[in-house]
């Protein structure tokens, strides 16, 4: 290269002459490097990089014809992706964000510092260089671009200290983790309110998401407790049906309280008929993953793709399966394909990778498309959606998301939610999803899990034999003086809505157990909560035949729009002596989640009593699941301390 200089009384003064147009070729061929490394999640930030260079290039070029001698000696830039299907992924995240001004000032004072040093200084023009800021989103799992510093002599007072690295993108330095804000039932009386009305719930998503933070030696926090899902999550044995005709059976137990003989517990349970799974209708199945960069962690994307090749390799050639992703935008990895084409499927699977940015809102749209295409008018439908819940682009809205997925289910096609991952886990929209999607949440913390999800609850997941199931019971308040409905705080009802048939309400699976426990407060007892009224209408109420309460359910078979109602009354009569062994299992897994909630409503119940009755069950364990709990509470007891009272409420007897 010739750069004629034109005479000056210092030769420093010919050397920065020299240096202005080197400086500018040097760092233009270095951003076009730089942008030959990115990955395409990172386009859309490298054209606000590629606009600050020619600014930086143009500012420090005042020989046009040595600039144009310059740009043709720097290498070529690297062939040009189109960014437009990836313009969403390359949206900044969080922390990582760049101002496009703050950009171009940066490059502005990189010329002049440039100017300013000698010639011969090398190693501070690469110190300089080095400073030279890439951000954005990256797709699959090659490393991310990090600036180092390479050895240099100190550098001139000009020069400004380098800036602080960028924070890692995705990785959360606090727990931003979501969870609905819920306070327990209350006691009610029940000549103020005899009725209880609540829609039925078989997700068990809470109890998986407890058990990984308490192995993570974390307290959790309390709204991510559910009562009814610690109790769903388990298998009592409930009566079942004699055949699909009937699709599920009611059954009830009556008992004393554990925690206190002056109370008692009222436990009913519905049991769906199970249907054998060589008999399962075909299936249609889309996978709905979230391939964002927050799910690049063993615990969630690698978990997921092992979880979802379980239930691959048992789908049948009359199965359909496709498979959706979505992170800065969605798109469709496999069209809908016959089931027994596994090695398809695997690969499909195989081949995906964390990177971008969370645009669910497209990816359930999609999803939806999809489900619809291969549409199957006798078949299952569903779309099962796993992700951390980390929504930030597109369709961000929790209510506008529940009003995209409600619309859908009246095509026929209901929504699974599976949860991922710690840190940004959000709970309180998957679950919610779920419910409006007429579909159930789980959480998979283990492979032990996903097969417990996938693969032996398979019909359960799958095939709905019942839809909107409502239960609605009565007190006779001539015998119940209070009541408690232990969780179902976010399906509870209004009395109205038990006969309304438009009210959306929870589905059963083929071969689903529902259970739900109510304390119960006898008349005369001396462990009544509420105080007296001094204005209450103290005349005798009739004793209804000796009916402490009478229980109504009502489901709608699939297809149909009209509800079918079965009444159950429950009488005084059908008291126990002492739980049975079910009950008491069921009574210690809601002991625990009131414990981990702060321990306010089993009159002082201990871990130890909790861990004791657990322990002296000699139910069938043959998958482990109660040796489990027990260990859970164990660990609590270690990791939370003691909780409330130890030992009896003073007054109140305690049954043994």
């Amino acid at each position: 290269m010739h750069v004629q200089a034109a005479p000056q009384p210092s030769s420093n003064l010919r050397t920065i002459h020299t240096l202005r147009p080197l400086s500018a070729a040097l760092l233009t061929a270095l951003a076009f490097s730089i942008a030959g490394c990115q990955a395409p999640g990172e386009l859309a930030q490298s054209r606000d990089k590629a606009e600050g260079d020619a600014y930086l290039a143009e500012a420090g070029t005042r020989d046009g014809t040595a600039a144009a001698t310059d740009a043709a000696a720097s290498p070529a830039p690297a062939p040009a992706v189109s960014p437009a299907p990836l313009a969403e992924a390359a949206k900044p995240v969080r922390g990582d964000v760049r101002a496009h001004g703050a950009t171009v000032q940066s490059r502005e004072r990189a010329f002049v510092e440039a100017k300013a040093m000698p010639s011969g200084n090398t190693a501070a023009q690469r110190t300089t260089l080095d400073r030279i800021q890439v951000s954005g989103s990256r797709i699959g799992s090659a490393p991310r671009l990090t600036r180092h510093n390479l050895s240099a002599p100190t550098a001139p007072a000009l020069l400004a200290p380098p800036a602080p690295p960028a924070p890692p993108m995705h990785q959360a330095s606090v727990d931003t983790e979501k969870y609905a804000e819920r306070d327990d039932n209350p006691v009610q009386r029940t000549r103020e309110q005899p009725l209880s009305t609540f829609s039925i719930d078989v997700d068990t998503g809470s109890y998986a998401n407890i058990r990984r933070m308490l192995g993570d030696g974390q307290r959790p926090p309390a709204d991510a407790v559910r009562a009814e899902e610690f109790i769903n999550y388990f298998d009592y044995g409930h009566a079942a049906p004699a055949s699909l005709a009937t699709p599920f059976r009611v059954s009830t137990e009556l008992a004393p309280a554990p925690w206190n003989a002056q109370r008692q517990l009222l436990m009913i349970g519905i049991k769906g008929f199970d249907v054998p799974k060589k008999t399962l209708p075909p299936a249609n199945l889309v996978f709905l993953i979230d391939t964002s960069g927050s799910m690049n962690s063993p615990d969630k994307l690698p978990l997921l793709k092992s979880s979802f090749s379980m239930l691959a390799k048992r789908l049948r050639a009359q199965d359909r399966i496709s498979i959706v992703v979505y992170a800065g935008s969605a798109g469709l990895v496999l069209p809908p394909t016959p089931g027994d084409r596994q090695d398809e499927i695997l690969a499909a699977l195989d081949r995906l990778e964390a990177g971008g940015s969370t645009n669910g809102g497209d990816g359930i749209r999609l999803a939806y498309a999809m489900a619809k295409q291969a549409y199957l008018a006798n078949g299952v439908n569903r779309v099962i959606l796993a992700t951390d819940g980390d929504f930030n682009v597109g369709t961000v809205d929790d209510n506008a998301l529940e009003t995209l997925v409600a619309d859908q289910r009246k095509s026929g096609i209901a929504l699974t939610t599976l949860g991922f991952g710690r840190g940004n886990y959000n709970d309180a929209l998957a679950e919610k999803l779920a419910d409006v999607g007429d579909g159930n949440h789980a959480y998979i913390d283990t492979l032990q899990e996903a097969r417990k999800v996938l693969v032996e609850e398979m019909g359960s997941t799958l095939m709905t034999i019942a839809r909107d199931v409502k239960i609605q019971i009565e007190f006779n308040p001539a015998l119940i003086a209070e009541y408690r409905l232990i969780g179902y705080e976010n399906r509870l009802l209004k009395r109205e809505d038990f006969a309304n048939d438009k009210v959306d309400a929870g589905d059963i699976g083929a071969g689903h157990e529902v259970t739900a426990l109510y304390e119960l407060t006898p008349v005369g007892s001396t462990a009544m909560r509420l105080p007296a009224l001094r204005y209450a209408d103290s005349t005798p109420v009739a004793q209804a035949g000796g009916e402490i309460a009478n229980l109504k359910l009502r489901y709608k078979r699939p297809g149909e729009e009209r509800s079918q109602l079965i009444e159950t009354p429950i009488r005084r009569s059908s008291l126990r002596l002492v739980a049975s062994e079910p009950m008491r299992m069921a009574a210690s897994v809601a002991a625990f989640a009131d414990a981990l909630r702060g321990g306010s409503q089993y009159d002082g119940w201990s871990w130890d009593q909790i861990i004791a009755t657990a322990r002296g069950l000699k139910l069938d364990d043959r998958w482990g699941q109660r040796a489990e709990f027990i260990g859970l509470v164990e660990r609590a007891k270690v990791q939370i301390g003691e909780i409330g009272r130890v030992g009896p409420v003073a007054g109140v007897a305690v049954s043994e």
